[in-house]
């Protein structure tokens, strides 16, 4: 089982990323996170991976962030939740933001990610609620589900442009190219004055 890639990064797009190791290229499919936290092409690289196997396909899934990917393995045992959808909900929002939504049981928030439904959303805090309380550390030395778990820049710019009268999709597209867009600032004020001054309109 491959458990990370060390090597160069000779391609990366927002689906995937491919990792030269001695001469052999590796493709791992990544979320739109991962891919805005990836160095320049050409550069040195250690990715992280899950190795999914079934009786007709082999995949890797790549990830920078021990976090997500500890989420992405607890996304793919959700019923009805495939590797492939999990990456698109990775990709709606950070990874703490959904451990914290999925800790408080705010589905509503949950299926406001596009690549979620409703369905999807109550069936993600039905069965992931316990465990994510005691789940991945976010690095602060608390986990996900503690009580008062704060939103990150990311959901706070995607709600702040819909109250600006932003449609859900476009204000999560204005949002991961901004901060995909390295002069772009961590604080909610910069990420929201980045993907106001892009081409997406309300």
């Amino acid at each position: 089982m491959i458990v990370f890639l060390q090597g160069i990064l000779a391609e990366k797009q927002p689906n995937k990323a491919i990792i030269d190791v001695s001469g052999v290229g590796y493709e791992a499919g990544i979320s739109t996170q991962t891919f805005a936290s990836l160095p320049q092409t050409g550069s040195g690289i250690r990715l992280l991976t899950y190795h999914h196997m079934t009786e007709s396909e082999q995949r890797l899934f790549g990830f920078l962030d021990s976090t997500e990917m500890s989420l992405f393995e607890m996304l793919i045992k959700v019923k009805g939740v495939g590797p492939r959808l999990a990456l698109t909900i990775l990709s709606g929002m950070p990874a703490r933001d959904i451990a914290g939504c999925i800790a408080r049981q705010d589905a509503p928030m949950l299926a406001r990610t596009p690549g979620i439904g409703k369905k999807t959303a109550e069936r993600l805090v039905l069965e992931l609620k316990d465990k994510v309380t005691s789940g991945p550390s976010t690095g602060s030395g608390n986990t996900p589900g503690t009580p008062g778990f704060p939103a990150s820049p990311h959901t706070e710019a995607i709600s702040a442009l819909e109250a600006l009268g932003f449609k859900t999709d476009d204000a999560v597209k204005a949002v991961q190219k901004a901060e995909a867009d390295q002069k772009t600032g961590a604080e909610t004020g910069d990420v929201v004055r980045a993907a106001l001054q892009l081409s997406y309109k309300p």
